[in-house]
């Protein structure tokens, strides 16, 4: 007589998700914040807005990101804890430009076969993230496909819901000709260009993730598992203490391919490396490549996360409100008046590199 399947022969252990819940269920309470009337567990996650704060006009903020091919550098290495915090940055960042408060976030975790204590490591960072993101973690999805993932990979997508008044919404309609560029520090590649990364490292190079790679000796794995940056602490307390006309957060497509995003027509930023400290990754990777300077700026963040448009008069208070936070910045250009031209950036040593 056949024996009769089930689902786990099918390549889906439902029990395995069950425990991963449990798991992770403690860490996710850590990031409730008042608002929250059910997280993890349910089918929907419930939240109270008007109980995270008093509004009179509030515009919901939404933003969605996932962590690319960082995921398989976490592979090679068997490093699966910190790709969780890339998740979070990636989605809250965005959600900040606007100026808006982080509320919740929701992630969504896929793989061919549930590891357990993968799986848990990789939640557990995203929670921790949460934490220092000052945004609750209320729900989520872990799928299991067999057959669609190899083994040991999975993906990940995060979807983060902050709010704003009206009338503190940042949009880019205060900004004006002078106004100062201030630059907050990247922490490294953060999780943008590393399909071009991988190639320079892993093939041009021939290097192994467990190999040094930086002169300090960090190794590949470290040098670029090394998580995004989380700003809320950063643009939260700026955007109360001075006027904030304008946020870029630096991902794909790097300075030039960014901040024209959130700039009136007619003006350019105009930047100067020397300004801010180029983390030593980039050298590595421009040597190493053969990269020219302008691919390089168009690829990664060369060592800004997230740009802040001010008021020039306000410039050197705001590189102060960050640097009482422990958040690194400095003036790193200002805008210029260029009338009816395409949008470019213009970087000096590299020359005007278009959106």
């Amino acid at each position: 007589m056949t024996r009769s399947l089930t689902y786990r022969d099918a390549g889906v252990d439902a029990e395995a998700g069950d425990r991963l819940v449990d798991a992770i269920s403690e860490a996710a309470k850590r990031t409730h914040r008042p608002g929250v009337m059910a997280g993890v567990g349910g089918f929907a996650s419930l939240f109270q807005l008007m109980a995270a704060g008093k509004f009179t006009d509030p515009v919901l903020v939404s933003g969605t990101d996932g962590v690319g091919t960082k995921l398989k550098v976490a592979f090679m290495a068997n490093k699966h804890d910190t790709v969780g915090q890339d998740l979070v940055a990636m989605c809250v960042n965005d959600v900040l430009t606007t100026g808006a408060l982080p509320l919740f976030f929701l992630d969504y975790f896929a793989c061919g076969k549930l590891e357990v204590g993968q799986a848990q490591s990789v939640i557990t960072g995203i929670a921790r993230a949460c934490e220092e993101a000052q945004i609750a973690l209320v729900g989520g999805e872990t799928a299991e496909m067999p057959g669609l993932y190899d083994e040991g990979e999975y993906d990940l997508a995060g979807f983060a819901v902050g709010v704003v008044e009206r009338s503190q919404l940042i949009d880019g309609s205060k900004v004006r000709a002078g106004d100062a560029l201030v630059g907050m520090l990247s922490t490294g590649i953060h999780s943008n260009g590393l399909s071009l990364a991988r190639k320079i490292i892993f093939e041009r190079m021939g290097r192994s993730v467990h190999d040094p790679l930086l002169p300090d000796g960090t190794t590949a794995a470290n040098a670029l598992l090394t998580p995004t940056a989380l700003y809320t602490r950063a643009v939260t307390t700026l955007c109360k203490e001075l006027e904030v006309r304008a946020l870029s957060h630096i991902t794909g497509s790097g300075l030039p391919g960014n901040l024209p995003r959130v700039l009136p027509k007619g003006l350019a930023p105009i930047l100067d490396p020397a300004t801010w400290p180029t983390p030593p990754l980039f050298k590595v990777l421009a040597d190493g490549g053969n990269v020219s300077p302008d691919e390089m700026y168009r690829t990664f963040n060369m060592g800004l996360g997230m740009v802040a448009v001010v008021r020039q008069e306000d410039a050197q208070r705001a590189v102060d409100v960050l640097g009482t936070l422990g958040q690194k910045a400095s003036v790193v250009g200002r805008l210029q008046d260029v009338g009816s031209a395409p949008p470019f950036t213009r970087i000096l040593g590299v020359g005007d590199l278009p959106y």
